[in-house]
Order: structure tokens, then sequence, then C-alpha cells
């Protein structure tokens, strides 16, 4: 298993009437911009996105969502002076440079990953970002006063669109597109129909990173069971720079026998929702037992995540370059 950290909580922030973000310190972890905290609660587990730039304090924010056990105890009873368990942070929901344009639609509890990439873009970066955040109604608004002092600090830099269901109904497909602006990268997070429908503005932009927000069923924080039948194989891993070969009996999980290895190969939630043990296919077949974040086209360019692989081949080759 990833090493466990233990982290306390610094401060609590109350953003609206049902999110709060959470200040941590003590944790032996330097994040990248868009990443989320695996914590333990309980005998559960469950994720929840850094609103903090890499420079600052780690922070992350927690929403309510109707019957959500982590988010209600997170809520209620989280506060100055807790102590929680971590693993390391993780996620490919982050930008390839700070220098770019970058085009981003945020969902209610959506924004809180892209305030991370954000943060990061105008204090450590030259780029410019245009932000389209969407909520129920100005209540509903997290970050609302941040995101007003870093426009009014940034007005060249930063440009913040607000829609409010409240005003102008549910945005559309040709309501989005038509607020979509020539970038670099594009990031998109938040209720699954905002997504599809921001997914579907944006065919013509060429880089489009999403983030699903999907509750864990498993606790990475335990053992990995095996998975199913199938043909013993060997397996080439690069990862770090050095190559390995090894064998990989057919019932065991890629990212398990890794790790069995020694290996410090990345992973989260372990059951592929989060995209944070992703690797690519050099050669050779695998076949994934769950799928939560890769869409078509990283399948198609070789993209796989290692926690939900079993090799369908005898022979295959990895890469996390």
């Amino acid at each position: 298993m990833s090493e466990v950290h233990r982290v306390r909580v610094a401060a609590v922030i109350d953003e609206t009437p049902d999110a709060k973000s959470f200040v941590l310190e003590g944790g032996d972890f330097t994040p990248r911009p868009g990443q989320f905290l695996t914590i333990r609660i309980g005998t559960a587990a469950r994720c929840y996105s850094l609103s903090s730039a890499p420079h600052e304090p780690v922070k992350i924010t927690v929403k309510r969502t109707a019957g959500g056990y982590g988010s209600h105890w997170m809520c209620d009873n989280v506060e100055v002076g807790t102590e929680l368990d971590v693993l390391a942070p993780a996620g490919v929901f982050t930008p390839s440079s700070l220098n770019g344009s970058v085009l981003a639609f945020a969902g209610g509890s959506g924004i809180t990953p892209v305030m991370s990439i954000i943060k990061a873009v105008l204090s450590g970066g030259s780029g410019r970002v245009t932000l389209v955040y969407a909520n129920r109604d100005e209540q509903s608004v997290i970050f609302a006063r941040e995101l007003a002092s870093l426009s009014a600090e940034h007005p060249s830099r930063l440009t913040v669109v607000h829609w409010l269901e409240s005003v102008q109904g549910l945005p559309a497909v040709a309501q989005l597109a038509a607020l979509a602006r020539p970038c670099d990268e594009a990031f998109v997070c938040g209720p699954g129909p905002f997504m599809e429908a921001t997914r579907a503005a944006l065919r013509e932009v060429p880089v489009v990173h999403v983030e699903k927000f999907v509750s864990l069923s498993s606790n990475p924080f335990e053992e990995a069971v095996q998975a199913e039948d199938g043909p013993d194989a060997t397996v080439e891993v690069e990862l770090d720079g050095a190559h390995h070969r090894f064998p990989w009996p057919a019932r065991t999980r890629l990212l398990d026998l890794l790790l069995d290895k020694g290996l410090d190969a990345p992973f989260s939630c372990r059951e592929g929702a989060c995209s944070a043990c992703a690797c690519r296919l050099v050669s050779g077949e695998v076949k994934m037992l769950n799928n939560d974040v890769l869409d078509e086209q990283d399948v198609a360019e070789g993209y796989i995540l290692a926690c939900q692989s079993v090799p369908v081949t005898d022979t295959v080759k990895i890469t996390y370059s």
C-alpha cells in the first residue's frame, strides 16, 4: 500500500452554507495543481480535490452531497486540531504548463480543482485563464470573494463568467459553445449533465481534461483483492527511468504486481475512478475490469488503469513516461 500521511487540520473555512474548506498541515508531499487527496473516513475512503496552489498551505474543499457519508462527516465533525490519514496527492487533472492559455468550465463544487489550477497559473506562470462557472444561485458560488479578488488583481489574465441557473436557466450546448475561447488546454469539472454538455460544446478544442467525482466503494487503505482468471504473462515496465521485467500472474492486477515488487507505482482509489494509476500500453493487450475515468480517445492512445488491468496476451509492455 502507498504511504499513509497523518495531517492536522489547521483551519476550517465556511465557503457557502453547504461547503467548507480545510487547511491541512504536516503532510510530507508537494501536490500539483488540480490534484486530490484520498482521506480515510472510518472504514471508508473518500477523494477530495485540492483548492490550493502548490505554493500555498494544502487545502481541500468539501461540499455536502445528498446522502454523502464522507461529505457530511467532514463538514459536521472535522475541526481545528482534527488529525486525518491521507494518501499522497494524486490525479492527472493538471495543466501541462502554467504559461499557456487555459479555458475552464466548472459547475458547483467542480470549481475546487479548477481553483487550484487558476491560482497556480496566476502565481507560478504567465498563462491566462478564462473561467465559466455555473451554479444554482448566487449563494451557491464557492470562492466568490476569492475569484473577485483574483480578477481585480489580474484583470488581463483572468476572466470569470458566472452562469446562474436561477437567472439564466440551465446552460445548453450552444450557449456553452458561445462562451468558449481559443486555448491550449480546457478543463471541465462538475455534475454529469453539465460535463456532457460542455464536452459537446468543446468538440473543436484539441486538449480537454475532465475530472469526475466518484464515490469509492472499496477502501484503498486496505490490501487489494485478486482479479478473475486469465493467462499468465510477462510484463516489461518503464517507471521513473528504470526498466523492469516480471512474470505477471493471471489473477493479479498490474498495480498490485508492481507494488508487490517494491516499485513506487502511483495510485489512489484502486477501483478505476481517479486515473492516478494511469500508464500507457506500448505492446500486448490487457483487460480493464473497470474504467470510470478514461475516455475513448485516452484508450485509443493506449492509456490504461494499472489498478484495473489484467493480462490478455502472454507478453505486455507498459510505460509510465
